[in-house]
């Protein structure tokens, strides 16, 4: 069952994913995003991250079209809210939220050293055009052991908890544009 925070959670992940405003999200509106990522972490497109990052939101995408079961290839916000729940539950196949957070993870660590430092954390916001005053407060409730970086296996955490924690705004949502 669906709850009132389910559906906000749900409709900000659609509005943060509709990165064109036309009402409706589709492939090329994941192509912005990852370009987004790419652009914060100053990647290179032609490398494997770059490239592990597009295939994890390609199969992302695919999923979504597949549990949204339309038949073209855009969906409006009912419909991808629809798959996006439907995605979430579905224990038939890889864990795709797990593998978005864990390409999102490898291509936001720019430097390799396996965490993601303020200022890898703030050019995510800055490319996701989130506010500089809210940086401090999100990197915080992130940094769960209070080690001034964010590792892994925070971020991960953090992206399950956005969708199964009972709090409005959880912040791994951030990870999708998700303010």
């Amino acid at each position: 069952m669906t709850t009132a925070t389910d559906s906000s959670r749900f409709d900000r992940f659609f509005f943060a994913h509709d990165t064109d405003s036309d009402g409706h999200v589709d492939w090329s509106d994941y192509e912005r995003l990852v370009a987004a990522y790419l652009d914060a972490a100053k990647a290179d497109r032609a490398g494997h991250r770059a490239a592990a990052l597009k295939v994890t939101f390609q199969m992302w995408w695919m999923e979504l079209l597949r549990h949204a079961q339309v038949q073209g290839q855009r969906l409006s916000r009912e419909e991808y809210t629809r798959a996006l729940q439907a995605l979430l539950v579905d224990t038939s196949r890889f864990n795709m939220l797990e593998g978005l957070a864990h390409a999102v993870f490898d291509v936001l660590d720019a430097d390799g050293d396996d965490q993601i430092g303020r200022d890898e954390f703030q050019a995510l916001l800055r490319a996701l055009k989130v506010p500089d005053f809210a940086a401090a407060d999100l990197f915080h409730a992130l940094d769960t052991d209070g080690d001034t970086v964010l590792s892994r296996h925070e971020v991960v955490r953090a992206v399950r908890e956005f969708f199964s924690s009972p709090e409005d705004n959880p912040s791994g949502g951030i990870f999708f544009g998700v303010a």
